[in-house]
């Protein structure tokens, strides 16, 4: 039983391992190939979630060691480092009601359920608590292959996605031939990279907030696609990896097309509490699409935080440019 559980924690990836390492050989001994820093830089003027308190890195004052030659500097980091910049979800970051709730009422975590049929009790016994199940330290490094599909170039047409714009299970059939990727499909244990062009608005700084206000995203029947493929994690170039309209966010718009009731951000809930995908939202993705480097390794390492519902990452891509 302690097997099971630990199986379910890792969520699909569980399906990594020697074979996915191996697929990986072929892109990190490829002559030609480059290797891809896919996370923006961490900085006190970049973007900001509005969901979440601004990370700020403080300087201190260089100091010296008594009775050493030791000049020493460091800073004090402070924010929610895992909401916030190129992060990973952990699978306890959502869990999901039995019912739509009105905002009125009370909130009621008796029916609140996770990934795996686990409970409110099970995951976060206590209000003030870390996740006790489905933190980001259940997480084994992920290093697989993947597979980058350009939605600039096909649904834009070379522009970026507009915000809302939702991309389709049809979409992604079609990028993958459109790139030459129809016959190997996605495998079981790839992570799946979208280039849609919102990344160009990550600016620093910010003249005004525009980059999480909204943002094109995967449709519903997308994500229901990627996970019958099973792969083990889906990253956009975009704040929600869910599409959001414009006004959506004050509520003056509606959830996405396709999205259930209920569920304006169903692709958080498809892959983290159903499905057991993980995510990365605001991945650097345009350098891998200028090269056209559609297959590559990816490594993916998030911080081991205990309980963590999420985690900052630095995930990096090796792979043959002009393919």
């Amino acid at each position: 039983m302690k097997k099971e559980a630990e199986k379910d924690e890792r969520g699909m990836a569980r399906l990594l391992g020697p074979e996915t390492w191996m697929r990986c050989a072929e892109y990190l001994g490829a002559p030609g190939a480059k290797c891809y820093e896919l996370s923006h830089l961490i900085t006190n003027t970049m973007p900001s979630s509005p969901f979440s308190t601004p990370l700020r890195l403080e300087p201190r004052a260089t100091r010296g060691m008594r009775n050493a030659v030791h000049a020493s500097n460091m800073e004090t980091l402070t924010g929610d480092q895992g909401a916030q910049g190129t992060h990973m979800d952990a699978l306890g970051h959502f869990g999901a009601a039995r019912k739509i709730w009105d905002g009125a009422s009370d909130f009621t975590l008796d029916d609140v359920y996770y990934y795996g049929g686990l409970k409110q009790s099970d995951v976060k016994p206590a209000a003030d608590a870390m996740l006790s199940r489905l933190g980001i330290d259940k997480v084994p490094p992920i290093i697989t292959t993947a597979v980058l599909l350009d939605a600039k170039a096909l649904l834009g047409e070379g522009n970026r996605l507009k915000a809302g714009t939702v991309i389709t299970a049809s979409h992604i059939e079609s990028m993958l031939r459109a790139q030459g990727l129809a016959e190997r499909g996605l495998l079981p244990g790839d992570v799946v990279y979208i280039h849609t062009g919102w990344g160009e608005n990550w600016i620093d700084p910010e003249p005004e907030p525009h980059y999480y206000t909204a943002g094109p995203g995967l449709g519903y029947d997308a994500a229901k696609l990627i996970a019958e493929k099973s792969a083990v994690l889906i990253a956009l170039d975009n704040p929600f990896t869910d599409a959001v309209n414009a006004g959506q966010l004050k509520g003056t718009a509606p959830a996405a097309d396709g999205y259930p009731k209920g569920m304006p951000f169903a692709i958080h809930h498809h892959c983290l509490v159903e499905a057991g995908i993980h995510q990365i939202q605001n991945a650097k993705l345009d350098e891998l699409a200028r090269d056209r480097v559609w297959l590559s390794c990816t490594i993916i390492l998030p911080l081991r935080i205990k309980g963590g519902s999420g985690s900052l990452v630095r995930p990096v891509a090796i792979g043959v440019p002009g393919q």
